[in-house]
C-alpha cells in the first residue's frame, strides 16, 4: 500500500518551533501534533523524574497539551517554545506537590484534632456523626460560598487556583472562605460539645 503525499502538503517536521507555534495560534492541528510529537516524550521524562509516578506524569503532560490547544489563540510567549513548555511543566509539578502537601497537612490536622477529642470505644460512630453534621452545615452555605469552600477544603486548591477556575478575584475567594468559616465555626463548636 502506498501513501500519496501531495506536493503542497506541509512537512511539519521541517518547521522551526517558532513557525509551528505561529501555525498553532492560527488553529493548525498539524502544527499542534508536531509540537506534541517533538516534546511530549521529553517533557514526560522530565515530569516523571520529579514526581516518581508514571500516571501523574502522564496526566500532567496530557493536561498541558490539552491547555496548549484549547488556549492556542490566547497565547503569547516571549521565549523559546521549548523553554516555555519546560517552565509550564515545572509550574504544574510545583502546583501538584503543593496541593499534595496541603492535602496531607489537612488530613493530619483532622487526625490530630480527632485524637485529642476522642479516646473512647465509640470513636467510629462519633466520627461518622461529626462528618455528617459538618457536611450538612457546608451544604447549607450560600451556593457560591459553598463552591469556593469545597474547592479549598475538599479540592485542596489554592486561592489563585480557585480564582482562575471560577474567574473571580483572589480577594473574593478569600472573603468567601473567611465568611464560610465564620458561619461554620460557631455551629461546629456546638456540635463538638454535644457529641463529646
Amino acid at each position: 500500500m502506498y501513501i500519496l503525499v501531495h506536493p503542497n502538503m506541509p512537512s511539519y517536521q521541517l518547521y522551526s518551533d517558532d513557525e509551528l507555534f505561529a501555525l498553532l495560534c492560527n488553529g493548525d492541528h498539524g502544527a499542534y501534533t508536531e509540537i506534541y510529537n517533538r516534546y511530549s516524550g521529553l517533557l514526560y521524562i522530565h515530569a516523571y523524574r520529579r514526581l516518581k509516578d508514571r500516571d501523574e506524569a502522564r496526566d500532567l503532560i496530557h493536561e498541558l497539551f490539552t491547555t496548549l490547544w484549547v488556549k492556542r489563540d490566547q497565547m503569547t510567549i516571549k521565549t523559546a517554545l521549548s523553554s516555555y513548555l519546560y517552565k509550564a511543566v515545572r509550574n504544574r509539578i510545583i502546583d501538584l506537590v503543593m496541593r499534595k502537601k496541603r492535602e496531607i497537612m489537612y488530613a493530619n490536622s483532622l487526625d490530630e484534632d480527632w485524637e485529642s477529642a476522642t479516646g473512647n470505644t465509640d470513636h467510629a460512630v462519633r466520627q461518622s456523626d461529626l462528618h455528617r453534621l459538618i457536611n450538612k452545615e457546608i451544604e447549607a452555605l450560600p451556593e457560591k460560598m459553598k463552591i469556593v469552600f469545597n474547592l479549598s477544603r475538599k479540592g485542596y486548591l489554592s486561592h489563585k487556583e480557585i480564582s482562575d477556575k471560577l474567574e473571580i478575584s483572589e480577594l473574593t475567594v478569600r472573603k468567601q472562605i473567611n465568611n464560610a468559616l465564620k458561619i461554620l465555626k460557631p455551629k461546629l463548636s456546638r456540635f463538638l460539645m454535644l457529641i463529646f
